[in-house]
């Protein structure tokens, strides 16, 4: 926990409200997002009980598995959520956008829209996760055939929790970690993945203060668990008694129809406070480099869809290589990440100039037309020299760039007592004198830092016939090295 963070937790502890982490938004928010609020039977962990889905507050579906261990029932469950899934993913991708050609020529389009999915929390992920696993292989022939859409689903789960895994991506979202991006409670980090704990932290309702609310939270029958496990009372004192009595009655009966509404009482607050976390969100300014991200969220699902009839169902566990290039894009999009945050919001910049990634300070001189003729044709290359009281923890030589205009890069020439030399050697034109605006002037406030957006590039990862046989590759041939061997091998 960094210490603007802890700061934030204090003041939230004292103030009894929670307070902003963030200026803008760092997450993408459809206009009509899927949300989820799935649960599972306790001690089976692929074994779901009930889901509310819906596009809207005021029209959720709720899909039940009156006897979760029945195996036709569950399956005839997932053939209703597939229904449900996909039809958000047919609906929600919009027009198709003509984008300039690839450097290899290739003709490239993009979806105008995505669809994004919304769970309370990171057992939320997890659920679907798991379902995608437990249905993406199921046969659509045979003894134990499952609806055609059911492989599909799975197919599709899986895809969204990957891509959940993908810094800065918005297609698949936990409640809990998009507001904890935002705010800071008083309470501990394990009791801010209680979605309703949370919530009263943030948006208490009326006469009560975050605690007070957080800890009406903690009562089940107030606010049951935001799932996918169920509260132990609710179990053995309703759920049990009421699949008991569907397994006398069999579907259709009124017991069937009480194990319903006794599961939408657990899953309605839960769907309340999903929408009211939603217009939180909506109402924070969204950052300056949300869509670029939005972008490539679409752009990685309109491959997806495009390819989806050609491709086989994701793999149980990826290969060597496939795993060190997934592993690399990740850090890659993790360092990202971090800087447009950075570069988006104040707040968050200041975490890194607390811990030295990053200074601002007062222009104290200027020398914006200053020319480098040491080589075969001069170039421009400004001074300035900053003064600043944060801890500066770079050294001479790094390359830092503009918060404000990240294109803007320079390097450090000296570190001298709270101030710091600069030469600007880029984002000001292809001339020799800079653009208008280009180079700040004296006493302008500025803030550099060393994160930088895409610091390193793609590497390159061999083919798989190309790899040892310890990560997938074919042995190595034996070829004996002496007499004697090779008469033993002969």
């Amino acid at each position: 926990m960094s210490a603007l963070t802890s700061l934030a937790r204090l003041e939230a502890t004292a103030a009894g409200v929670a307070r902003p982490l963030a200026t803008v938004r760092h997450c993408h928010v459809s206009d009509a997002p899927l949300v989820l609020v799935p649960l599972k039977l306790a001690g089976e962990a692929a074994a779901p009980l009930a889901v509310m889905a819906g596009s809207r507050p005021d029209d959720p579906s709720l899909l039940v598995v009156p006897q979760p261990r029945n195996r036709d029932l569950r399956f005839a469950f997932a053939a209703g959520f597939a229904r449900l899934v996909l039809n958000h993913v047919e609906t929600s991708h919009g027009a198709v956008e003509e984008l300039p050609p690839a450097k290899d020529g290739e003709e490239r389009i993009r979806y105008g829209n995505a669809p994004q999915f919304l769970v309370p929390n990171r057992g939320g992920v997890a659920f679907l996760r798991l379902m995608g696993r437990s249905t993406r292989f199921r046969s659509t022939e045979g003894p134990y055939a499952v609806d055609p859409a059911v492989p599909v689903l799975g197919r599709w789960l899986t895809w969204f929790a990957d891509r959940h895994d993908h810094p800065g991506s918005s297609l698949l979202g936990a409640m809990t970690e998009m507001l904890r991006l935002h705010w800071a409670t008083g309470q501990s980090s394990l009791e801010d993945g209680n979605l309703a704990a949370l919530m009263g932290w943030i948006d208490p309702p009326d006469g009560l203060d975050g605690p007070s609310a957080a800890a009406r939270a903690e009562d089940p029958v107030v606010s049951p668990p935001a799932g996918p496990a169920t509260d132990p009372t609710f179990d053995n004192e309703v759920l049990a008694p009421a699949v008991a009595a569907y397994d006398r009655a069999g579907p259709g009966s009124a017991a069937e129809e009480r194990l319903r509404t006794a599961l939408a009482g657990q899953l309605t607050p839960t769907w309340d406070l999903m929408w009211r976390a939603v217009e939180l969100l909506r109402a924070l300014p969204e950052g300056a480099s949300v869509p670029q991200r939005w972008e490539r969220d679409r752009d990685a699902f309109t491959y997806y869809h495009q390819t989806f009839g050609e491709a086989y169902p994701q793999a149980r566990r990826d290969p060597p290589v496939r795993a060190a290039r997934r592993l690399h894009d990740l850090e890659r999009a993790q360092d990202a990440y971090d800087a447009q945050r950075a570069f988006d919001d104040p707040l968050v910049m200041a975490e890194h100039r607390l811990s030295g990634q990053a200074f601002g300070g007062v222009v104290a001189e200027c020398d914006p037309t200053r020319l480098d003729e040491t080589g075969k044709r001069p170039k421009l290359r400004p001074h300035l020299r900053v003064s600043t009281q944060d801890p500066v923890r770079l050294d001479a030589g790094t390359t830092v760039c503009n918060a404000a205009r990240p294109a803007l890069k320079g390097k450090i020439m000296e570190i001298d007592d709270g101030a710091i030399l600069l030469e600007l050697t880029g984002g000001m034109g292809r001339k020799l004198t800079p653009e208008p605006g280009a180079v700040p002037q004296v006493g302008d406030r500025v803030c550099f830092t060393s994160l930088t957006d895409g610091s390193f590039g793609a590497a390159k990862f061999p083919d798989r016939e190309d790899t040892p046989w310890t990560h997938g590759g074919p042995p190595e041939e034996y070829v004996p090295t002496n007499e004697d061997a090779k008469e033993d091998w002969s």
